[in-house]
């Protein structure tokens, strides 16, 4: 079917996020009603009611986990009775630009009219009743590593690397060595491209932090920018401790003008690309490049017919500063423009999979204002998932739908050997990459190095924070560890780096 068929042509017709901040926890809104709220800004904004939609499509959330899939509470809650109802599998951050680009394939397919696409999370009000419930001294609620960590932990986890935070900095310090950077100029371009997104979240009233920091705020390490995972501190990291909800709803062009939207209103979906890394961090062909975001950002470039140089602006997905810095090299896009149009997940706010549906939102409301064309970058997982798409306030003479976004065969034709995996090594090693967390107390509180045996074959060893020469070889940028030989040991409990 032709894409001059405005029945198969999709567009986002409304758009609506929504922020709640309660005094008290027990009477602020879960995950639902945030849900619930923000769709009804949505249909606020297009003008047409929530019982006409045909599709529904939620994003999975985990503050409130024990409600269950929110299909039916959610499509009771708005008054509809989609004949397309489902809820994400998992929590994971391509998840919103997944959805739209499926909606945007069923209008395409002329199998839908009217789609409507939503997540929330509560896990500041969710943690705030966890504490006020909580007996004794440990009033700790981390849902984030709560969902990470299985029951019987991993060879991974029994060396720390459980959470997303435990795990992006080996991206982080794979990538500054691989580019030949300083940890000084590394570390100067994440404040950089972080300050950027506190200007654009200070000017958004959907964000979460609405107070702009400067490079320097960013790289002072204290007492309220605690180091978290070397060298990521506090201001470097998600902030999923918000309460935030966001959709939009996508219609055929037909159906848009059917209810008498205003052109200068709709936003045109383009076409979109996805690929994924292994879900096991350690059988990652490597830590200083991603085949699958290479794959999933090259392709929509293609797809779409565009360059870098048509987009006026875009959302460069930002969980650590790895990710956004990866993607940009990829795309073309340089480091002095802002790389997001919400704010990034430290200041925008971080509701776990949900923050491209703000960034949706916030896209959409740009477009409305200005430029041409939009790129959104989507990233989930642990630097796993990858999906990219394209918005515009005019058609995208490329976009055909259905399509097929799994580009999946590609990335693996441009994977790497996956080194093998040993797990009880000692002997001479060299580190591929590594980390230090910290306690809250900004202490340093363990440490993993990964590392490549002689023959290439990769395995993990503990750090001993309590070696301050160690300690500072790591973590001091005198020099550069990523390459330096070393010998991992047999210890009482596990195995630890030693530096030769």
């Amino acid at each position: 079917m032709s894409m001059t068929d405005p029945e198969r042509i999709p567009v986002i017709i409304g758009v609506g996020q929504v922020g709640d901040r309660p005094d008290d926890p027990d009477r602020g809104l879960d995950s639902l009603g945030l849900m619930v709220e923000a769709l009804k800004v949505a249909a606020q904004d297009a003008g047409v009611p929530l019982a006409d939609i045909d599709s529904l499509a939620i994003v999975d959330q985990i503050s409130f986990h024990h409600l269950g899939k929110l299909c039916e509470p959610l499509a009771a809650a708005i008054g509809a009775a989609p004949a397309i109802n489902y809820q994400s599998a998992a929590p994971h951050g391509d998840t919103p630009i997944r959805l739209l680009n499926e909606a945007a394939n069923r209008i395409g397919a002329g199998e839908v009219k009217l789609a409507a696409v939503v997540g929330g999370e509560a896990l500041r009000t969710a943690a705030g009743r966890a504490a006020k419930a909580a007996s004794g001294e440990d009033k700790s609620y981390n849902a984030v590593r709560k969902v990470a960590t299985r029951r019987e932990p991993n060879y991974a986890q029994r060396h720390g690397l459980s959470a997303p935070v435990d795990i992006y900095p080996l991206y982080e310090n794979a990538t500054r060595a691989a580019w030949g950077e300083s940890l000084e100029d590394a570390q100067f371009e994440s404040a950089e491209i972080w300050s950027r997104f506190s200007e654009v979240a200070a000017e958004n009233p959907g964000a979460w932090i609405r107070k702009p920091a400067s490079p320097a705020d960013i790289l002072d390490v204290n007492e309220r920018n605690r180091p978290i995972a070397f060298p990521y501190s506090k201001l470097m990291v998600a902030n999923s401790s918000v309460n935030q909800g966001a959709g939009f709803l996508v219609a055929s062009l037909a159906e848009a003008r059917r209810r008498g939207i205003a052109e200068d209103r709709l936003i045109y979906v383009g076409m979109g690309a996805a690929a994924k890394e292994p879900a096991s961090i350690l059988a990652r062909d490597r830590y200083d490049h991603s085949v699958s975001m290479e794959t999933s950002i090259a392709r929509t470039l293609d797809l779409n017919g565009m360059t870098v140089e048509d987009f006026d602006c875009v959302e460069l997905y930002s969980c650590f500063p790895c990710v956004p810095k990866m993607a940009r090299r990829i795309l073309g896009w340089p480091w002095d423009r802002p790389a997001s149009v919400f704010g990034g997940l430290t200041f925008g706010g971080g509701p776990i999979a949900n923050y491209m549906s703000h960034a949706v939102v916030s896209m959409v409301d740009k477009l409305r204002r200005e430029g041409r064309y939009g790129f959104l970058f989507a990233n989930g997982g642990f630097a796993t998932d990858n999906h990219c798409i394209v918005l515009g306030n005019r058609p995208i003479a490329a976009a055909r739908f259905p399509q097929d976004f799994d580009h999946q065969a590609e990335a693996e034709e441009k994977r790497g050997p996956v080194p093998e995996l040993v797990e009880d090594y000692a002997g001479p090693a060299t580190i591929e990459s590594y980390t230090v967390f910290y306690g809250r107390d900004g202490a340093p509180r363990a440490g993993v190095v990964v590392a490549r045996t002689p023959e290439g074959q990769r395995t993990l060893a503990h750090v001993d924070v309590r070696d301050a020469a160690m300690l500072a070889f790591l973590t001091d940028g005198t020099h550069e560890p990523v390459g330096t030989e070393g010998r991992i040991v047999a210890l009482d409990e596990g195995f630890g780096w030693r530096r030769t």
